[in-house]
């Protein structure tokens, strides 16, 4: 096997691993992912399984991140194109409901139940889970602002009105998942938009 062909296989691995442990993380949490169980549904052994990752929260890590990575794909990469502004706050909304409702991690939003289990819980995933939190509050608070600045006042500050959306949507996530309500994700978007000040 040639080094190339050896690192892309190595990769894919990785990739594999990492694919699984967030969809088991989803359902069980991060801390109750573990090494046997994780290396038996691959059909690995528990060293192949750390090797890539070199440690158990090397791997949460990496989960966490993917996680992240998936979310930001579902939720802001189709708004990109759209300028700042209502038209993209509503892109935006509109995107992360049918993130909720036709969610790709089998437990429901990754964020949302990592968010309540590693909330007391110091520590590097801890750390890196409120950064990503922290980014994404940064960055929905902003389009609020733009949003905004199109629209007739008065306006609620930016800031409440991101804490109020995020709250919208974890209680969204809960009825979809938990609840299992069909309509929950049509209530949410228009709980959105009016906490939004878009159905104006």
């Amino acid at each position: 096997m040639s080094p190339r062909h050896s690192a892309l296989e190595a990769e894919r691995t990785r990739a594999r691993i990492v694919r699984t442990a967030v969809d088991e993380a989803s359902r069980l949490g991060l801390e109750g992912l573990t090494v046997g169980s994780l290396a038996h549904h691959l059909g690995m052994s528990k060293a192949g399984l750390i090797g890539p990752f070199g440690s158990r929260e090397r791997l949460l890590q990496a989960a966490l991140e993917q996680a992240g990575t998936v979310f930001r794909a579902a939720v802001l990469e189709p708004s990109a194109d759209v300028p700042p502004g209502r038209r993209r706050l509503e892109q935006l909304i509109t995107s992360w409901v049918d993130y909720l409702a036709d969610c790709p991690f089998p437990g429901g939003c990754f964020v949302t139940a990592a968010s309540s289990e590693l909330d007391g819980r110091p520590g590097p995933l801890r750390d890196r889970l409120r950064s990503i939190v922290i980014s994404w509050r940064t960055v929905l608070t902003t389009e609020v602002a733009a949003a905004q600045a199109e629209m007739p006042g008065p306006h609620r500050p930016p800031e409440e009105v991101a804490t109020t959306l995020i709250g919208l949507s974890m209680a969204a996530n809960q009825e979809i998942q938990l609840l299992q309500d069909p309509s929950a994700a049509t209530r949410a978007r228009k709980a959105m938009c009016h906490a939004a000040g878009l159905d104006r």
